[in-house]
């Protein structure tokens, strides 16, 4: 089958999927949850089909933790599609409401973005969350996983397009690409494709935003950052900064660079560095860090590198200021943390580091669409365009106006005897979908 044809099957079938009730898609999540808790020897056995060829390839550590899929990360999938169940059904939301004028009333209501591309790295988990969360908000999906989990992302892809369509989703609404020749095709469908989600480094972004005329919703490097203001509790600090780079490495919320203020370096950097040298993390530091502990000199290009791996970078900044400048140069606008025990510094932070998550005496590691509580995510974007951050259902929306009148026409509404408009909002106490939905 081309990609064409099988773009334009997604197509016919996100426009089914689109009409399907809460009830309906609901009860398949349940199905899909089901049929691969059932079928978990087959998947395990497949996933380390793809371990022994990646060890064997020698694929690098920190991939080879994503790539790993095994009891844990399946029944985390699957709690992630309870979880999914839960939540209220996104589509068909009323946005706003106003009365033009009597007996004629404008909605603007929330609906699916129509077929989604996403092209994602060696984490198998992540087809479950992704073709999970499209389904729950009416959108049909083209996956390409990494080649290192063709074995893994088949068997997952069929067990959920199978569990889906015996409980009367449409068929063709998931589907999976195999090549990066399929990738290239894709990117010319821009007749069926609405959104294209690349995940993956910022070449590979870019790439993607060069070679396509669909619109793309980017998720680059993972360039994240703690800065330990000169007010902080170093105590939690430490834990801070721990969990933020060991709690797992391999993903793109985990932190890249710690930043400190010399107000507290002398005292904060031996604390940490003990703290880290147990989690085997190895340190690269600027000068004045070097002058306090021993680090491997950092270079210029560490502060814009995502390790993914037991790798830091420490700079010591002289306050709040240089640290805002730095996040803002170097970041990737993902995710970065201040910790501190100075409300004002925490707000001036936030406000001004130019990042999709910023927080305050938090780990970074909580930058993501489970813990957010949106039924997990496609992705982080770092865009500036109608989703930003962890991008779960509302990422996956956008809405359409629906105007119900009585048989009015423009005619009546022109000419120096015009009928006025009365644009008034419509206030609803029933709930916050629209009449007749």
């Amino acid at each position: 089958m081309s990609i064409a044809h099988t773009a334009a099957t997604a197509k016919a079938a996100s426009i089914q999927l689109a009409a399907v009730g809460t009830d309906q898609k609901n009860a398949a999540l349940a199905d899909i949850a089901a049929a691969l808790a059932a079928a978990a020897e087959q998947i395990i056995a497949a996933n380390k089909q793809d371990l022994a060829a990646a060890k064997k390839s020698m694929l690098a550590a920190p991939l080879l933790k994503r790539l790993k899929f095994d009891e844990g990360k399946l029944s985390g999938v699957c709690a992630g599609i309870e979880s999914l169940i839960k939540l209220p059904d996104p589509v068909g939301q009323v946005i706003s409401a106003t009365e033009l004028d009597t007996g004629l009333e404008l909605y603007k209501v929330s609906c699916p973005i129509g077929v989604v591309g996403v092209v994602f790295e060696s984490r198998p988990d992540a087809l479950v969350q992704i073709s999970t969360l499209c389904l729950k908000s009416g959108n049909a999906v083209l996956l390409k996983g990494g080649s290192e989990a063709v074995n893994t992302n088949r068997t997952l892809s069929r067990i959920i397009a199978e569990a889906s369509e015996k409980a009367g989703m449409p068929h063709g609404w998931i589907q999976l690409l195999q090549t990066r020749q399929d990738v290239a095709e894709m990117l010319a469908q821009d007749e069926y494709i609405d959104l294209v989600i690349p995940r993956g480094s910022n070449e590979f972004v870019r790439y993607i935003m060069d070679n396509t005329s669909i619109p793309v919703l980017g998720h680059a490097d993972g360039i994240c950052h703690v800065y330990v203001d000169g007010d902080a509790n170093l105590d939690m600090a430490v834990d801070i900064v721990v969990d933020s780079k060991c709690q797992y490495v391999a993903v793109c919320n985990a932190a890249e660079t710690l930043l400190v203020d010399s107000r507290i370096a002398r005292e904060f950097l031996p604390k940490v560095k003990a703290a880290l040298d147990e989690k085997n993390v190895a340190l690269r530091g600027c000068e004045k860090t070097a002058a306090i502990i021993a680090v491997k000199p950092a270079t210029e290009e560490d502060w814009s590198t995502e390790y993914l791996d037991y790798i830091l970078s420490i700079k010591v900044v002289a306050g709040l200021d240089e640290a805002i400048d730095h996040i803002n140069r170097y970041g990737s606008g993902h995710t970065d943390a201040i910790v501190t025990a100075n409300k004002n510094s925490a707000e001036q932070f936030m406000s001004l580091v130019d990042s999709g998550n910023v927080f305050h005496n938090c780990s970074t590691r909580f930058s993501d669409g489970f813990r957010y509580g949106l039924g997990a995510e496609v992705g982080i974007s770092t865009n500036k365009i109608h989703a930003r951050g962890p991008v779960g259902l509302e990422g996956l929306l956008i809405y359409k106006y629906k105007l119900r009148g009585t048989g009015q026409i423009v005619a009546d509404y022109s000419g120096p005897k015009a009928k006025q408009f009365t644009h008034k909002e419509i206030r609803r106490t029933s709930g916050k979908r629209e009449p007749g939905a």
